[in-house]
């Protein structure tokens, strides 16, 4: 049978597609990027925002009404907690909660009802991931958060921090190595958390992970500041750990980070920036800023908006609070209304630009190994272009044929979307 996948959200929703996407093809399946092939459609669903639940519900009905012959099988956090609803959407076959998404593939194949099943099981010759266009492969290290920022249902969904054993980590990363990946990303609800549970932690994953395989390139998902190890930092001095850091802010004002239950004052934080810019050779900071949260003054938002600019991040994923309903946030007083946020929200992505242009500046005419990745077209020109990222994250662009290699090239000018390169 042809299997198509299909996700929305965060890195770990990708990470769990592509195990199950291994998983059908041991059983003898054959995953199809052609949706209008498909008998199985499979859809990770998310619900970290109200929009993010809504784009939800939007592709399920999408999608069968694309292919409606094929069945139906919906999983993550909006089926998770939104069972009943999801299983009411037309064209649902099966719904399966994140505490049973480790039986997905093979509950799939018993309780739904085929023609026809495999004989024999395939080698996994061919990785799903270039069969759907993709040369980084993201890892799961560990599910659930023992936390609970006062804005987030994701935890709600996930439930209890589970770490995966360093063996089966370091045999997946060998494995996607052997099949031709050369990037591979950690993930996890609560990266930093893992280990906790079976006395490890973070540091000593990554330690395993740099002497036990030879994948060129390692790279960490979202990562809490407050989780780092004191000899974090240290790690980077292996140039295969890539030097660019995920941490989430949520907002540059202690008043409002105390309110959310954050774990790091802006202090804090700063000292942690600092110290990494220090021992990090071209370190770029990345963080995630929610705007409008509820009680949130004017006062506060200019404090936010100052911080953040002191800062100086390579980029900003911003969010516009989203009422979330069983999060302790959804009963906090003082909403802030959304033409505020709008405003907010507009103001610091006109920021967000400013900065991340200046760190780019930083980097031109510098030589970075670039892993090229997937083809496409330039909307303005109509060339054919191969994207790829240089080691700290910034997107390259090359006008020759080098997808799913790595090759050493100078940045020259920078565009609104990627970089271009001049030979090496």
């Amino acid at each position: 049978m042809l299997i198509h996948l299909r996700t929305l959200g965060c890195r770990l929703n990708e990470a769990e597609l592509e195990t199950w996407a291994q998983s059908f093809q041991q059983a003898g399946h054959q995953i199809s990027p052609q949706l209008e092939q498909a008998d199985i459609i499979i859809i990770n669903s998310c619900t970290v925002t109200q929009e993010a639940a809504r784009k939800s519900r939007q592709l399920i009905r999408r999608l069968h009404h694309q292919n409606p012959t094929a069945k139906l099988v919906v999983s993550g956090c909006y089926a998770t907690l939104n069972k009943s609803e999801a299983t009411q959407i037309m064209g649902v076959d099966l719904v399966i909660s994140n505490s049973d998404k480790s039986q997905l593939v093979e509950k799939t194949l018993s309780q739904l009802n085929f023609a026809a099943m495999p004989t024999m099981s395939t080698e996994a010759g061919e990785h799903s991931l270039f069969t759907r266009g993709r040369q980084r492969a993201f890892v799961k290290i560990q599910d659930g958060c023992r936390y609970r920022c006062t804005f987030c249902i994701v935890t709600v969904a996930r439930g209890v921090e589970i770490s995966r054993p360093i063996e089966a980590i370091i045999n997946e990363i060998n494995n996607l190595h052997q099949q031709g990946i050369h990037e591979v990303i950690l993930t996890g609800v609560h990266l930093g958390g893992y280990g906790t549970e079976i006395n490890l932690n973070l540091s000593t994953l990554i330690r395993k992970i740099l002497q036990q395989t030879t994948i060129p390139r390692l790279r960490l998902g979202s990562l809490e500041p407050w989780d780092l190890p004191s000899d974090f930092f240290s790690l980077f001095e292996n140039s295969r750990l890539m030097p660019h850091l995920h941490l989430p802010l949520q907002s540059g004002c202690d008043s409002v980070l105390k309110r959310m239950a954050r774990r790091c004052n802006t202090q804090e934080f700063a000292k942690i920036v600092a110290k990494a810019r220090q021992q990090i050779a071209g370190f770029n900071l990345t963080t995630d800023i929610i705007v409008g949260f509820p009680g949130e003054t004017e006062a506060e938002w200019q404090q936010s908006f100052e911080f953040i600019k002191q800062i100086g991040f390579g980029d900003l994923h911003i969010f516009s609070y989203s009422h979330r309903e069983g999060t302790k946030a959804a009963t906090l007083a003082n909403p802030v209304c959304k033409s505020i946020k709008k405003q907010r929200s507009k103001q610091l992505h006109e920021l967000a630009i400013i900065m991340k242009q200046q760190f780019i500046q930083t980097q031109l005419n510098k030589k970075f190994s670039i892993l090229w990745e997937t083809p496409r077209e330039d909307l303005t020109t109509g060339e054919r272009l191969i994207l790829g990222y240089t080691p700290n994250y910034l997107r390259v662009a090359s006008k020759d044929n080098l997808e799913n290699t790595i090759s050493l090239v100078r940045l020259k000018t920078a565009t609104k979307t990627y970089i271009e390169i001049s030979e090496s």
